[in-house]
């Protein structure tokens, strides 16, 4: 009975576990279910990874009323890849959190960190797995609102100016979505993914659909903070409590790019999309552009966890300028890099929050001979700095070459000279912190007593995302096989398993 609900657990689990955490206050007990739950909803995501990748599509009806009429969950290849790499960080981030949210987030407000943090979770998934337009802008809300909450928890006041600038942009972009659906809806009368496929297929040239796809492809270009429309993301990812820096970075413009991706692919289809609109010219200007400006931007800031945010930024670019080659290679690479860069983002911003938590600073100047203080976090830093450069046997490595390898499949040099040409930026501001930590003196100033390794409860789930950067970047077997998947189901429907309760 349970196998027959599997895809629907990823999203069950934790939006019912939400308001139960808040019933736990502020106890240890708040974080263990919270943690469960989450650990739940991963096991659940690979379990559907290994029947998307062996099985095809599966499809289950909610309430046993089948699409188009009744609400649609699928799970495919793309989806399920995705849906583990949320799942999966999400657990790690909440286990880090253990430490770092205790000391980053005032008690009366821990149980509701867990609880918005399951909230936003469950938003995610539903994200992801949906095969409903308007319920995809649902789940949008859900995990927007949830993730509002968690930016203005800091305890640093300006938490709240960045909080109400993203949600002043989420809301935008979410009024961009719905009126794009809206649009979508007036034209073929459905809302179901495929369901809108067919019928825009079927349509001749129509302003209403192409004014539709417009408005979607800005509101999900503010949701994936995608340049220009990117401002709202430094602020937030800076101000933010580590924890959630973390799980962000990793998660939240992921799906919005898997987003991007669904839209493009299974409802307008890439060749109407791509061919007759040109919007791969336009992705791929404003992918190459947000590489190299964001990139340059992270060189000159002071403030690690705002490096961080711009360098996010640049590698939006990388995960859209993969979509822009319209190609399996290209489209693969893209999906490869949304897992490879949550594992990297993951762990920097963990080692981040790391030196936060001893020093209670994140600027530059605070990380001035940690490497000989904290050994373990910096090592830990500099692995991961390492694979967001793109250092061969690390996944951000893996990622670059299959990025350059799509650009030289259409003998597009000047995409791929673009690409190392970006890799030697992320060498400037990654250089610049591991500079501090070992090559300047740890400041007088700074009781050295108090500089220590952060406890284990913060180490190991840092740990687990580096060494996962290193086995992933040697053995690509399991990631190149679910991209690689992923990217050819994109381009061409597979067979679905029906899935009714």
């Amino acid at each position: 009975m349970l196998e027959q609900h599997l895809v629907a657990l990823p999203i069950i689990l934790p939006l019912i576990a939400a308001p139960i955490a808040l019933l736990f206050g502020r106890t240890i007990l708040t974080w263990a279910f919270a943690t469960l739950i989450s650990a739940g909803a991963c096991f659940a995501a690979f379990s559907l990874l290994i029947a998307a990748l062996s099985e095809g599509v599966l499809s289950y009806a909610v309430g046993g009323w089948p699409p188009p009429w009744g609400i649609e969950l699928r799970v495919d290849a793309a989806n399920a890849f995705v849906l583990f790499a949320v799942t999966a960080l999400s657990t790690l981030v909440l286990l880090y959190s253990k430490a770092s949210a205790s000391h980053e987030i005032d008690p009366d407000k821990q149980a509701l960190f867990y609880t918005a943090h399951l909230l936003c979770l469950a938003g995610l998934s539903g994200i992801l797995v949906t095969g409903d337009a308007f319920n995809l802008f649902v789940f949008l809300e859900i995990s927007s609102l949830a993730t509002y909450t968690l930016v203005s928890l800091a305890s640093d006041k300006r938490c709240l100016t960045a909080a109400f600038r993203y949600l002043i942009m989420g809301t935008i972009g979410a009024t961009f979505i719905l009126i794009g659906v809206g649009l979508l809806y007036m034209k073929t009368g459905t809302l179901n993914m495929l369901d809108l496929s067919a019928r825009i297929a079927a349509l001749e040239a129509s302003r209403t659909v192409n004014t539709g796809l417009a408005f979607i492809m800005v509101g999900v270009s503010i949701k994936l903070a995608l340049f220009p429309l990117h401002m709202w993301l430094p602020g937030a990812y800076t101000y933010a409590p580590s924890a959630v820096s973390a799980f962000l970075a990793s998660t939240a413009t992921k799906v919005a790019v898997y987003v991007m991706i669904r839209f493009i692919f299974t409802i307008f289809g890439a060749e109407h999309v791509f061919a007759e609109m040109g919007m791969d010219f336009i992705l791929m200007v404003l992918a190459v552009v947000a590489i190299f400006k964001c990139s340059y931007v992270a060189c000159v800031q002071s403030n690690v966890k705002t490096v961080l945010a711009h360098s996010s930024l640049a590698q939006i670019g990388y995960m859209v300028l993969g979509i822009s080659l319209v190609s399996v290679t290209g489209l693969m690479a893209g999906l490869i890099h949304i897992f490879n860069h949550a594992l990297m983002k993951g762990a920097l911003f963990m080692a981040v929050g790391a030196v936060f938590y001893r020093l209670g600073s994140v600027n530059i100047e605070a990380f001035r001979g940690l490497g000989k203080r904290m050994p373990l976090t910096m090592a830990a830093f500099t692995i991961a700095g390492l694979s967001i450069i793109g250092v061969p046997l690390t996944v951000g490595f893996v990622s670059k070459w299959y990025l350059i390898t799509g650009a030289l499949e259409q003998n597009n040099w000047l995409i791929a000279g673009l690409v190392l040409a970006g890799s030697l930026l992320a060498v400037v501001y990654i250089g610049r912190v591991l500079e501090a930590a070992y090559f300047k003196e740890f400041p007088a100033s700074h009781d050295s007593k108090d500089v220590k390794e952060v406890p284990l409860s913060m180490l190991i789930p840092m740990w687990v995302l580096v060494i996962a950067n290193i086995y992933f970047g040697i053995d690509t077997s399991f990631t190149t096989e679910a991209a690689t998947s992923a990217a050819q189901w994109l381009f061409q429907n597979n067979q679905v398993l029906e899935l009714t309760p």
